[in-house]
């Protein structure tokens, strides 16, 4: 047999294969054989058929049929013997079949790129590093007193405590209503940040059944856009904001803290935990990015399709019936995130790289470890959970990845810089 390797590109190759006759024939013999059981000719028992005569009746056709197996099994042995890993689905480009002369035939398939290696040690990142203020921890109380606030009718508003309920029509320049523009009983609390500061200023000493009126400006692209806005008060209620004492604390934390200060300090802990998680995001972004600017090379389109197959399906995920949203434009959506899942292929590919470079691998003492930290928290047994992670590829991914970025942040050359004043939380 005849294999010829062709090149077509760093990450997409062509194997052709030519056969004899002499070498088809003991793939062919099996192909009899299994034909055989299901052999029904008058005159002899299902099964029963001697092969000379299935050979004569339906061997051309049982021939033909073989065609595919037998390429995917010689295709399959060549790649073990010459130590080629192909990635995907490899798919045959030609076939010529001749019989009892030849069998021609060429496959292609994509291999990961060889990846020479840039530099990856001592790149340069900065670590934002945010310094929780009382003012922080202030906010995060006020949110839990509003979350456990109660209402009361009121009459006029006389801070931003309150919540106004208004029907809301949409107007034109000249003042006029728009029909089909009309929102009854909208809600808006005074407090909220997100709220405009156009609405809080005209809702700022609003009463029962007073009307007023709001200009709203935006911008869209090269143009300003104005909504004119009327605003009818059905209702206004004041909120009413419990004191920060031992009786909310232990409510909200089911008695586990009863101190206010106790509870103080947690929020404090749980803010700096918050921080320094993204402060390690960041760096971890910021090294990825570098590394695989620094770094180029072509992906097999293989990968980004099962990245790209991976947005899908996570947008399936999201919904009740794990089907994609009525209307959504799935080849749109792929052409929108294929940038994205490339990078996504490249750094897969960079990470495997440096960790073969740096002979990074998972053991059982890795396991373990995570077994240790995750079994109390999920609620199983470590004996059951060390078998499932030893056997799950998400698990050994998710270690991997963990000492990869662990020793390439031990290599790093971080700067700290104080994060922006303004960046907050998200509620």
């Amino acid at each position: 047999m005849q294999v010829t390797i062709n090149t077509i590109s760093e990450v997409e190759h062509e194997a052709e294969f030519e056969m004899s006759g002499e070498e088809l024939q003991p793939h062919f013999e099996k192909a009899y054989e299994k034909f055989r059981p299901k052999a029904e000719i008058r005159g002899f028992r299902k099964g029963k058929v001697p092969l000379p005569m299935i050979k004569q009746m339906y061997g051309e056709a049982i021939e033909h049929d073989a065609l595919d197996d037998i390429a995917n099994e010689v295709y399959q042995k060549t790649m073990e013997e010459r130590h080629i890993n192909p990635i995907g689905r490899p798919s045959m480009t030609d076939m010529d079949f001749r019989r009892k002369e030849h069998f021609r035939f060429k496959i292609k398939y994509e291999v990961k790129p060889e990846i020479v290696l840039q530099k990856y040690k001592g790149v340069p990142v900065e670590k934002p590093v945010h310094t929780v203020t009382d003012a922080e921890v202030d906010a995060e109380i006020q949110q839990l007193l509003r979350s456990n606030s109660t209402t009361v009718d009121a009459q006029e508003v006389a801070d931003t405590e309150y919540v106004v309920t208004a029907d809301v029509q949409e107007l034109d320049e000249a003042g006029s209503p728009l029909i089909g523009k009309k929102t009854p009983n909208a809600r808006f609390y005074l407090a909220d940040e997100s709220l405009t500061g156009e609405i809080k200023t005209a809702l700022a000493n609003a009463q029962t059944g007073g009307i007023y009126r709001v200009t709203l400006e935006s911008q869209h692209e090269d143009h300003a856009h104005k909504n004119f806005l009327e605003f009818t008060v059905n209702r206004i209620q004041k909120v009413e904001l419990p004191p920060f004492d031992e009786a909310l604390v232990k409510k909200v934390t089911a008695d586990k803290v009863s101190s206010p200060e106790e509870f103080r300090n947690d929020i404090r802990t749980d803010l700096e935990r918050y921080w320094t998680g993204q402060a390690d995001a960041r760096v971890n972004d910021g090294l990825a990015n570098e590394l695989v600017r620094l770094h180029e090379f072509p992906v097999p389109e293989t990968l980004v399709d099962a990245f790209q197959d991976s947005f899908v399906e996570e947008i399936k995920n999201r919904s009740k019936d794990k089907k994609l949203p009525k209307g959504f434009d799935e080849e749109k959506f792929r052409a929108e995130n294929r940038a994205y899942a490339v990078w996504q292929a490249k750094w897969m590919l960079l990470k495997e790289r440096i960790a073969e470079e740096e002979k990074l691998t998972v053991t059982d003492e890795d396991i373990a470890a995570l077994v240790e930290a995750e079994a109390t928290r999920i609620g199983i047994d470590k004996n059951r959970l060390m078998e499932y992670y030893r056997k799950s590829s998400a698990a050994t991914e998710r270690i991997l990845s963990g000492k990869i970025m662990a020793m390439l942040k031990a290599n790093a050359r971080i700067t700290e810089t104080t994060s922006p004043n303004e960046e907050k939380r998200p509620q």
